[in-house]
């Protein structure tokens, strides 16, 4: 093979927690529960990907995709940070989700 990549089960974990992203954003927004947070992480979760992998296909041969995202974050390339600060912000999404759903279920009780 040519190109190095990250192994098939980081890219299931990486997919399905796209797509749960995803699909509780749009869950959320037609609930109008969280909306700006909802409306940013889908524009967010559609975005980040797309970006990193038309900046990830010009990597160095024998380079996989992570070991690419941090050369170029340390190099300061903007798309890298926007993944990184997307990601983060997803990572911070499932967290407030959470809270959010754990105090509304402590109420109805």
């Amino acid at each position: 093979m040519y190109w190095e990549t990250l192994p098939s089960w980081v890219w299931l974990i990486y997919y399905l927690f796209l797509f749960l992203t995803l699909g509780s954003g749009i869950l959320n927004v037609f609930q109008k529960r969280m909306l700006g947070l909802s409306i940013i992480a889908i524009v967010t979760t559609i975005t980040v990907p797309i970006i990193s992998m038309l900046n990830s296909i010009g990597r160095a041969k024998g380079i996989n995709e992570l070991e690419h995202l941090a050369a170029q974050l340390q190099q300061g390339s903007i798309w890298s940070i926007y993944a990184v600060i997307g990601f983060l912000y997803l990572f911070v999404y499932w967290v407030l989700f959470f809270i959010k759903y754990k105090v509304n279920s402590e109420v109805s009780y």
